[in-house]
């Protein structure tokens, strides 16, 4: 019964019920004239009959002709339309014949030829896009009109697996539930870009990086559909130019107190102010000192610079770290005496022997770390300085800690004390003389590495310091060390 729903099988069914209509209307005025003009009426209805089933039996085989002409090509063009339709664009139908159905399979298969072209241009256009992304070092990350992600690199989905640890709500109470899976520092930028349809460019910050954002958004005809956020990780930028205008704004600010006292004890001397030997004496004494402070600045500054440039000079050779630490303790043993500072120091061990490594730059790191544990702890409280060998995966090596009980630095400040002219005491101020540069710590942190070992600090606040150096006890020749003579 299939055929009855075809177009030939409904002009089948007009047709015939076309030629019965006519027989019978035919039959219905003229049986009565039949029965009383001709003689043998009978064969008339016969003749009724006949035509009736040759009628019947054209029609049929016309339907059959029609069928194999227009619904087979109609049906095989409709099968190839689905299978274009499900993605197999090298379907063709074939071309019987010249008219109207073979022009309408003709233009069907150049429809499909050129959609094939069409949608191996597009992926090629999208293998491209993809490749492009995925080499970018940018996170891109694209949004729909509802904040929903539609398309990322895979550094922006690894960025937003790392976002997700954060909790956004308690940042962003204000949080429209159509953009709530918009991370957090992005929402605003978001919400700005859908409603005003215009590119903005921000800086975030997120944890303890620092992004930069470019936001563009998806324009349709009438509207904006979405958004693409491109982000940059510019945290070593922001360090480098936040360490940059640190640098010299302390350099200026480490250098102008000595020029300005130099400059106005100078002044002095030169309109004799002072009336007596001994006054003249103690203002060219600041003089000498202020001169002084500024030699110890310039010199640290460049050995700072040499270091960090891999110039740094080291003279490496066998190290008796008993005698080292000796050394150290000795010379400040007196002036934590005057200080009523308890001095302590670990006992001797035999064993205590780096096969390589610099004793003087060695000597000039404990120094360094000893003079700042001296200036920070008050009188009555302890010292120590302690060496010992301890066993890792990687070998032996050598530990070295300076334990102060002073007043400690505050846990914020931490990752920061190795920093050049960073103050853990923002409020402590030098003594004119004596004091420190603000490099000392950098320049102990580069010798340090350049011994192949590390250096790192804890601290309690108010109860006191650890500086621990680990140096490997056996080794054939530090990275960035510099030269050895």
């Amino acid at each position: 019964m299939a055929i009855l729903r075809t177009v030939v099988g409904k002009m089948w069914l007009t047709i015939m019920g076309l030629v019965g209509v006519v027989i019978i209307t035919i039959g219905f005025f003229l049986l009565e004239y039949i029965d009383i003009k001709f003689a043998n009426p009978v064969m008339i209805k016969h003749l009724f009959i006949y035509s009736g089933i040759v009628g019947f039996l054209l029609t049929t085989f016309f339907a059959f002709f029609l069928l194999t002409k227009i619904t087979n090509p109609l049906r095989e063009m409709k099968d190839a339309a689905n299978r274009v339709a499900q993605g197999d664009y090298t379907t063709r139908v074939a071309i019987r014949s010249t008219d109207e159905i073979g022009e309408l399979a003709n233009t069907f298969n150049q429809m499909a030829s050129e959609l094939q072209t069409l949608i191996r241009d597009i992926q090629h256009e999208r293998d491209h896009l993809s490749s492009v992304l995925r080499s970018m070092t940018d996170s891109v990350i694209s949004f729909d009109s509802e904040g929903e992600v539609i398309l990322t690199n895979p550094q922006g989905q690894q960025l937003l697996k790392d976002w997700q640890t954060v909790d956004w709500a308690e940042q962003d109470e204000e949080a429209q539930q159509q953009d709530e899976r918009v991370p957090g520092p992005l929402r605003e930028t978001f919400r700005n870009v859908i409603a005003e349809g215009k590119e903005l460019t921000v800086k975030v910050h997120v944890k303890s990086g620092v992004w930069s954002v470019v936001m563009t958004p998806l324009v349709s005809a009438d509207s904006v559909r979405g958004a693409v956020a491109v982000l940059r990780d510019v945290t070593e930028e922001f360090r480098v130019d936040k360490m940059r205008k640190d640098f010299v704004a302390n350099v200026s600010h480490e250098i102008r107190t000595p020029l300005s006292m130099v400059q106005g004890y100078s002044e002095a001397l030169v309109d004799d102010i002072a009336s007596t030997p001994e006054e003249r004496r103690e203002l060219a004494q600041v003089i000498h000192d202020e001169s002084l402070r500024m030699g110890r600045l310039v010199r640290d500054l460049l050995d700072l610079a040499r270091m960090e440039a891999g110039y740094l000079e080291m003279n490496f050779q066998p190290v008796d770290v008993n005698a080292l630490v000796s050394r150290v303790y000795r010379k400040f043993a007196a002036l934590a005496k005057e200080r009523q500072i308890k001095l302590t120091k670990s006992a001797d061990d035999p064993e205590l022997t780096l096969e390589e490594g610099d004793a003087d730059r060695l000597e000039q790191v404990l120094t360094n770390l000893m003079d700042n544990a001296l200036r920070h702890t008050p009188a009555g409280a302890a010292i120590a300085l302690e060496a010992s060998r301890v066993s890792a995966v990687q070998g032996k090596w050598l530990e070295l800690k300076v334990i102060d009980q002073g007043q400690g630095i505050p846990y914020e400040d931490l990752p920061y004390v190795f920093e050049r002219f960073y103050k853990a005491d923002k409020a402590r101020k030098r003594e004119t003389t004596g004091g420190g540069t603000g490099l000392g710590l950098a320049i102990v942190k580069n010798l340090v590495v350049a011994h192949g070992g590390t250096i790192s600090v804890s601290s309690e606040p108010g109860a006191g310091t650890t500086f621990t150096i680990m140096l490997p006890m056996m080794t054939t020749r530090r990275a960035g060390g510099g030269s050895s003579q």
